[in-house]
């Protein structure tokens, strides 16, 4: 096991992949002699040469759509996405093919692509390069996405992605690159897609969330341990398909529930789990479901005030976790 950030393992996760598979290969702008904008792909280029690590042109559509045809032809691309923000020229491509050439071929074709990008707040980004974009792919069947919070997993289920069948949209928190610290195995492993895990164990309430949101949630629940409130923590880790088994057992345990991401309130992946646990838990239920969330606004600010006051903090859900253990 060896101690480093989220980046190191992305980067690290790279290079045996790619040392593993030789049908593997990075496809997206700056990727190559920069190393990438964050440096995730720096000395892949020098490593696997320019057939396998490769600059692109600026536009997303060309990237995406180039890898789906890869994909399609015995090859395992990861396409990088330089910012989450900049996704939308594709969206065509990875809605309406890369997801669906599955169903549309009855299963005689698929897209094994890995989709990378950095994304979310409290960088400083402004208006381009803050968006979180989850619930908008979340809603496309076909597709997975995956949203890692930590070194361990951000390694693990990189493998996983790139060994699925199927088109997997890998979101990378920019607040987790070099902030977010843990152990890393050495040898081969892989997180399994599909899959949440409790970060802390309690009884009184629930806390749900995934990315920075769970580096917030669990900061906030240590604050409330000091008054007496035991709240357990569920990090998605996926977020589509939902690992619905964990969610209902977390509210069976604890009978409340808060659910925590940085992305809009309206129409954002916290609707979707309120009404998952409504549904198929409401007898276990002690309080309302809550959500805290980003508010409806259309884009992230520059100022450093304003983007704190759009953003939860461990203060922001440490006070909403106590008016559901109120209840």
């Amino acid at each position: 096991m060896t101690e480093m950030n989220m980046l190191d393992a992305i980067r690290q996760g790279l290079d045996e992949i790619m040392a593993d598979d030789r049908r593997v290969f990075v496809f997206g702008e700056d990727v190559g002699k920069r190393g990438g904008v964050f440096r995730a792909t720096e000395g892949l280029l020098e490593k696997y040469g320019p057939l396998r690590v490769i600059d692109s042109p600026l536009a997303e559509s060309v990237i995406v759509g180039a890898c789906i045809g890869a994909a399609m032809n015995d090859t395992l691309p990861i396409a990088e996405i330089q910012f989450a923000d900049f996704i939308f020229p594709a969206f065509n491509q990875i809605v309406s093919e890369a997801a669906r050439v599955r169903y549309r071929s009855n299963g005689d074709w698929g897209a094994p692509l890995v989709i990378r990008t950095p994304y979310g707040g409290g960088v400083h980004g402004a208006l381009y390069h803050s968006q979180s974009i989850e619930a908008f792919f979340c809603h496309v069947p076909g597709l997975k996405v995956v949203a890692p919070s930590n070194p361990y997993d951000a390694k693990g289920l990189l493998r996983a992605s790139v060994e699925d069948p199927d088109p997997v949209l890998f979101l990378e928190h920019k607040g987790c690159y070099r902030t977010v610290r843990g152990e890393v195995p050495g040898e081969t492993y892989r997180v399994p897609i599909g899959k949440a895990a409790v970060r802390r164990q309690g009884t009184d309430l629930t806390v749900i969330a995934y990315g920075l949101m769970l580096h917030h949630a669990l900061a906030a629940a240590e604050t409330l341990a000091a008054e007496g409130i035991d709240a357990e923590v569920l990090d998605l880790r996926t977020l589509r398909p939902l690992d619905e088994e964990a969610i209902l057992a977390s509210v069976r345990t604890t009978g409340k529930v808060l659910i925590v991401h940085e992305d809009n309130l309206t129409g954002g992946l916290g609707g979707e789990i309120a009404a998952l646990i409504a549904q198929h838990a409401f007898e276990h239920l002690d309080a309302p479901v809550m959500r805290l969330a980003g508010p409806d606004s259309p884009a992230m600010p520059y100022a450093a005030s304003l983007e704190a006051a759009f953003m939860p903090s461990p203060s922001s859900i440490a006070g909403a976790m106590r008016a559901l253990a109120a209840y």
